[in-house]
């Protein structure tokens, strides 16, 4: 950019955010946009709509995080894919240029799990210190910033034929709340974007721009500003404080494997619930001897990546599910809180189509013979939908230092999960519900399939009113240490039903409105 700024490592007034996605590239720009300084450590490459890549593999390569990860617990994925628990990117505008685009706010109840379902034995349910009426003015910037259809007065995305099977077979059953929104695609000109071309590779980066991703909306914009710097290929290994007990900046490696440390008033870590917490503890020191942030011992605990799966059905017809948007369809009658179902918190089905290389991979994964090969060959006769639903934070799903080291040599993060009895039972009733509706449809095979690597990463920094509960205060503020936040999903206290970026939008914008207020008052 022609006025991206340039700062002196030794410049200690500015604010360094890592990660550059939902969380840390907003943040970045919200605060370019206030005047504020703000140096952006990305450790992925740079791409634009220009060099995304329409095939699935190719793209893969070019934008996921495919650095060492180790993997525990009885979940499906630490079977299937043991080194890649989560389908997450390494590039600038981080995950927010492999996310489907849905943009629903929590409900009301769901800011208070605790509180709602009262306590659910072997979960360690919290209520977050923040609620649906703070929340709202937030949401409704984030909705504008997104530029979310079915969303003042913003039309709604085409049906395609996936989202015709789906409808059609939730209606049959009985559902209502059945449609094509609420997305960050646009359905028409918004923001300098253009309308969804329909391309179908909502997964590998929209090569339109009309998806939402931070990397050509926020950060160019806070580039543009003269307060914001990104550096990418800056890979951030540990962060410093002094003997007050403040952070001092980070130490990062940049593109020629160099350590370099970069001064800072404020930090602030937006890399993930996996690489954030990996960071935090990574960071341990003499004073912090369990790692920055986690005198409560919270770090790296009650990790959530929603109840998920997949159903797909077979029909007579040609469906060819994969032509247009990936996932514009939702049924959210079930993501109500009702306990009669068996379990506490509801889910969302939502349409997906997955290409035949990922099919291949993720229909079922370790499968052959001929009850796998025919489902492939009916690949063009298949509709699919996908499960998100509120999974059970749990203090022992977490994420910890592996023994494994990266090519830096530092620790990476092992991710622990096993399923919760609620998380199991939500998940076959999703199963149950997603069958059914195909089956109204007059599906001649329907097929249920396991969890795939996870997008939604949630937990392990959590947010909590007393210190000892969590690792945040109610503003992304770390309890223990007053110029250190925490600025994507691993600030969740608990997961909701909901698709959590635009969550995590709303929660940086009203971050970089809270930090720039004390920035000025000079309380930090």
């Amino acid at each position: 950019m022609a006025n991206a700024a340039k700062f002196e490592l030794t410049d200690d007034s500015v604010v360094v955010i890592i990660g550059t996605g939902a969380g840390g590239g907003v943040l970045a720009n919200e605060l370019a946009q206030k005047g504020v300084k703000v140096v952006a450590l990305e450790a992925g490459g740079r791409y634009l709509p220009e060099d995304y890549v329409n095939d699935e593999w190719d793209s893969f390569g070019q934008l996921a995080w495919t650095d060492p990860r180790t993997t525990s617990g009885d979940w499906r994925v630490a079977k299937d894919f043991g080194g890649l628990p989560a389908w997450i990117v390494k590039a600038v505008g981080g995950t927010t240029t492999h996310w489907a685009g849905a943009s629903i706010r929590f409900q009301d109840h769901e800011w208070k799990a605790l509180t709602t379902y009262g306590a659910v034995e072997g979960a360690n349910l919290l209520d977050w210190p923040i609620d649906a009426a703070e929340m709202a003015p937030w949401y409704d910037l984030a909705e504008a910033k997104l530029g979310v259809t079915l969303t003042e007065g913003r039309e709604g995305l085409p049906g395609n034929n996936n989202y015709k099977v789906f409808e059609a077979g939730a209606k049959a059953l009985g559902y209502t709340e059945v449609h094509t929104g609420r997305m960050a695609i646009n359905s028409a000109d918004y923001d300098d974007r253009p309308a969804c071309q329909q391309t179908g590779f909502c997964f590998q980066g929209c090569k339109w721009g009309a998806k939402w991703s931070s990397a050509y909306t926020d950060i160019p914009r806070g580039e543009a500003t003269g307060n914001l710097e990104v550096r990418d290929h800056a890979h951030v290994a540990r962060i410093l404080h002094n003997d007050a007990g403040r952070v001092t900046g980070v130490e990062y490696f940049d593109r020629d494997g160099n350590l370099q440390f970069q001064a800072a008033r404020i930090v602030a870590v937006a890399g993930n619930s996996f690489e954030s917490p990996r960071l935090l503890l990574n960071s341990a020191s003499d004073m912090f001897p369990d790692g920055l942030a986690n005198s409560s011992g919270h770090v790296g605990r009650n990790y959530m990546r929603h109840t998920t799966g997949s159903v797909y059905g077979i029909f007579e017809k040609p469906v060819r599910m994969w032509r247009g948007t990936t996932m514009a369809g939702i049924m959210q009658d079930e993501s109500r809180h009702d306990p009669a179902r068996g379990f506490v918190g509801g889910y969302e089905l939502e349409t997906l189509a997955l290409g035949l290389p990922f099919m291949a991979a993720f229909l079922d994964p370790g499968s052959w013979g001929r009850e796998f090969t025919s489902a492939l060959d009916q690949y063009e006769y298949m509709a699919g939908m996908w499960i998100v639903g509120e999974d059970m934070p749990q203090e022992t799903n977490r994420v910890t230092l592996s023994d494994t080291v990266d090519r830096f040599g530092l620790r990476v993060a092992n991710v622990n999960f096993s399923d919760h009895p609620n998380d199991v039972a939500m998940r076959n009733h999703a199963y149950e519900r997603g069958q059914a509706m195909y089956r109204a449809m007059g599906a001649t095979r329907t097929l249920p399939t396991p969890p795939y690597p996870s997008t939604h990463n949630l937990g392990t920094n959590r947010m909590s009113e007393r210190p000892e509960d969590g690792v945040v205060n109610k503003w992304g503020q770390t309890h223990d240490i007053p110029n250190l936040f925490v600025s994507d999903g691993s600030q969740f206290t608990t997961g909701a039903a909901e698709n959590p970026t635009l969550t995590i939008v709303a929660l940086a914008i009203r971050q970089a409105d809270h930090i720039a207020r004390e920035m000025a008052s000079g309380t930090l």
